[in-house]
């Protein structure tokens, strides 16, 4: 499909840059094709759903993954140190990271980029600046170096309007967050509190968890005219086997699973198999929803309002169609519902009749 077909104009002004407070207090849209949209609120969630429906959430946890670093002036050829901006990505090894470096330009393999406290190896150099780094040390004593140096690497349409501050530590973070390797928060979740929480258990809304670690394959813009040349990068996801045992007994009552968050569905989306079984275990995925997609498991997603073009909005326009998603983001840009992660929230039901 032509990329373009995806694209609508946002106001900046649409564009959140602090959490609604309380969490729960960020308004929700409910989206079902064929229906009125609804203008609701982010704890009526419980009445949306029925008693046995399961919400399956990322429990994914982020890391600092912005590095500020510098490499050290060259022997040969003149010219001085050099500041290095880093945005890890995705782990390859205990010691290895790929990244996005700036400026690219001015790094090659075979070059140290020196942070505070810890220093790396340029391994490699793709394209779109991206990098890979050899630290000089792996494993948990690695991810100690990460923590003291980084900083949480707030998306770029909030970090270019104001600075990082102490609130993002904890805005930036779902409560439920626990393991740690992701790069950007799986921001659908941000909406959860504990009161939301008592409030789902009690109408009888069950809940289970997998973890992706969001990478590139989830925030990187489509720079191609045409999807099918847009290529995904890929994303480290694992199931357990009570998270599978716990979706396969919703789909055998005949309750819907709901994925909160995208990163939740794609994980859903990847593992099940043609029947729709989603089996416990790790992988990367890299796949990539785009409208015509044959959901295996999803019966439904909560999730935030996303950006034009990009693979997030092609993958609800898969889910609820993509008319309706232009419809409900010209309804939600008009009455003054916020975007992207620290956003308002919608809940979308697929375009089908038995939905």
């Amino acid at each position: 499909m032509r990329v373009d077909l995806f694209d609508f104009d946002l106001p900046e002004d649409r564009i959140a840059l602090r959490p609604a407070r309380p969490r729960d207090s960020a308004r929700l849209l409910e989206v079902r094709p064929g229906q009125t949209l609804a203008d609701r609120g982010v704890l009526d969630l419980p009445d949306l759903l029925a008693p046995g429906d399961l919400l399956v959430f990322n429990d994914t946890r982020v890391i600092p993954a912005a590095l500020n670093g510098t490499r050290p002036a060259r022997s040969e050829g003149g010219g001085g140190d050099v500041a290095i901006e880093v945005n890890l990505h995705k782990r390859e090894a205990e010691g290895a990271w790929r990244a996005f470096v700036r400026p690219a330009k001015r790094l090659r393999p075979g070059d140290r980029v020196d942070f505070v406290g810890l220093s790396a190896e340029v391994t490699e150099k793709a394209d779109g600046g991206e990098a890979l780094l050899r630290f000089d040390r792996a494993g948990k004593a690695l991810d100690e170096a990460i923590k003291a140096a980084g900083a949480p690497p707030l998306p770029p349409y909030i970090a270019r309007k104001r600075a990082l501050d102490e609130a993002d530590l904890d805005d930036y973070q779902t409560i439920f967050a626990e393991k740690e390797g992701s790069v950007a928060a799986p921001t659908a979740g941000l909406h959860f509190t504990d009161r939301l929480f008592d409030a789902l258990k009690s109408c009888g809304i069950e809940q289970t968890r997998v973890t992706l670690h969001v990478g590139a394959g989830t925030f990187l813009p489509v720079k191609a005219d045409d999807t099918d040349a847009h290529v995904m990068h890929a994303e480290y996801y694992e199931i357990s086997e009570a998270a599978s045992e716990a979706i396969a007994a919703a789909k055998a009552r005949g309750n819907r699973v709901v994925p909160v968050g995208t990163t939740a569905l794609r994980t859903l989306e990847a593992a099940a198999d043609a029947g729709g079984h989603v089996a416990p275990g790790a992988a990367d995925t890299n796949i990539f929803i785009t409208p015509g997609y044959d959901f295996k498991v999803a019966d439904a997603l909560w999730t935030n309002f996303h950006l034009p073009k990009s693979t997030l909005f092609m993958l609800v326009s898969a889910m609820s169609g993509l008319e309706t998603m232009q419809s409900a983001y010209a309804h939600a840009i008009q009455n003054g519902y916020r975007f992207y992660s620290y956003g308002d929230a919608c809940l979308l039901f697929p375009d089908r009749k038995d939905a």
